[in-house]
């Protein structure tokens, strides 16, 4: 199929192919130069931003403070939880060289912050006086990646790690769902990404967790994306740091322990949640750019149609709509159109000679059918704040209605095949490891969750007909 310089392979055609010159050409990220890394470009970066806000607006309205904690790790640190450092055992990036010395104890790069963050709770807890504690920090953290795919699965990414401690089990498991609900309504309300949320079954658990519960979307491709997890701890890491505390009458206890993230790979969510085969299609809360002006004028006229796209720019900034003036004059106004449909901003004026005269802009939307309109010049602020919340909610109906047309409910294998093949099977199953494995190596599909919310039910395992284990449908799919 011929494309123009700024078109993409069709998403019908190769999903890949279309994601990663998506990510590229809409300026959001290149490829680092150490394999599996990962240059986020400032208009990617200022997508992550807007999320990082809203997201840690809503941490610290839950009570949580955020620190900072060193990115190298001592090698014994790890060690001290054997089920945590062996779940990543193959990821782990290692230090053994520094100073031009070899260490005598390696360091790890950390691929996620239990470890140096119990020994800091083990000092800084004593008493029932000092729970719970609740951490978050904003980092960066390194896995190494085999099979690296831009914000997706990268050597490097940027993310926030909760950790908290509690006096007991029930108010741990109580913040463990907390944030769930937290992340569930960051992917729903911000992202526009309709997630499930359940809990993962125990093959699929962090390591080192008693119970890991996760959000899952389903991207355009009808495949499963992860998009925030959330572990309670249970005394594991309590145990292997020390982290204790005097209860109200002198008795040393164990804390019970969370930990909680959500990471660049949404930038990615969102992309393969709205994106078309135009390009990007951005929901207007995470949008840089909710709207782009576009002068369209020559000669004498052009300097007067200027000066009035920038006053209204003036006043759609203080509407509180982020707005861009695209004055580029070397190149014409129809690249200007497809490279903000590229780059996937919601909304579009045009204003020439005429248009101004009739005071008048002609916009036009990311998607939808009808065309270019006319909204007047005096109202554009209230008008176009009304239109974005209408974009957004449209995005989210969107993505809801594409969900559901691809989950099928199934009792059979041949139903179950099929259902993977395009996006979510909602079967019971056996709870077996090896059944879980067999099913990936026949289907490459695994179980996202056990949602949260699915109806009570018994019955055999789709694969192997043993009794069903969790009293409800696992949802099954494909995932990145």
């Amino acid at each position: 199929m011929a494309r123009d310089e700024r078109g993409v392979t069709p998403q019908s055609e190769d999903f890949s192919s279309w994601y990663n010159e998506v990510v590229t050409k809409a300026q959001l990220v290149e490829r680092g130069p150490a394999r599996g890394t990962m240059v986020i470009r400032p208009y990617g970066y200022r997508i992550w931003e807007l999320l990082q806000a809203d997201l840690d607006g809503r941490i610290k309205d839950t009570g949580h403070e955020n620190a900072y904690f060193p990115m190298l790790i001592p090698e014994s640190y790890l060690k001290r939880e054997a089920e945590h450092v062996e779940g990543f055992s193959p990821e782990l990036a290692v230090v053994t060289h520094a100073g031009g010395k070899e260490l005598e104890e390696p360091l790890i790069l950390r691929p996620t912050s239990e470890t140096v963050i119990g020994e800091m709770m083990a000092k800084w807890i004593s008493s029932y006086r000092d729970l719970p504690l609740l951490l978050n920090q904003w980092a960066n953290v390194v896995r190494w990646e085999l099979r690296p795919r831009l914000f997706l699965r990268t050597t490097e990414f940027l993310w926030q790690e909760g950790h908290t401690a509690h006096a007991d089990e029930a108010e741990a498991m109580a913040e463990t769902l907390q944030m769930l609900d937290v992340y569930e309504r960051v992917a729903r309300d911000v992202a526009a990404i309709p997630v499930v949320p359940g809990e993962k079954t125990p093959g699929e658990r962090f390591a080192g967790a008693v119970k890991t519960f996760t959000v899952e979307g389903m991207m355009r491709d009808g495949k499963a994306l992860q998009s925030g997890t959330t572990h309670y701890l249970g005394t594991n890491f309590a145990k292997a740091f020390g982290i204790q505390f005097a209860d109200d009458a002198g008795r040393l206890e164990l804390c019970h322990t969370t930990s909680w993230g959500m990471s660049t790979r949404m930038v990615g969510g969102v992309i393969m949640t709205h994106g078309d085969d135009k390009g990007l299609v951005l929901p207007p809360k995470l949008a840089p750019y909710q709207v782009v002006i576009v002068p369209i004028a020559r000669g004498d006229q052009a300097e007067t149609v200027l000066e009035a796209v920038r006053e209204l720019a003036v006043r759609l900034k203080t509407a509180g709509i982020r707005v861009h003036v695209d004055d580029r004059p070397q190149v014409s106004p129809g690249f200007k159109f497809n490279d903000w449909e590229m780059r996937g901003v919601p909304m579009r004026l045009e204003i020439g000679p005429r248009d101004l005269a009739a005071g008048t802009a002609l916009l036009a939307k990311r998607l939808g059918d009808e065309g270019k309109t006319a909204i007047s010049l005096d109202t554009a602020p209230e008008v176009l704040l009304d239109l974005l919340d209408d974009f957004q909610e449209f995005l989210l109906e969107r993505a809801t209605d594409f969900r559901e047309s691809h989950t099928v409910t199934v009792d059979d294998w041949d139903g179950f095949t099929a259902a993977v093949a395009t996006g979510w099977a909602r079967a019971l199953h056996c709870g077996r490891p090896e059944c879980e494995e067999d099913i990936k190596s026949e289907t490459a599909a695994t179980p996202r969750c056990i949602p949260l919310e699915a109806p009570a039910e018994s019955g055999t395992c789709v694969r192997c007909n043993a009794p069903s284990a969790y009293g409800k449908r696992v949802l099954f799919g494909r995932s990145y």
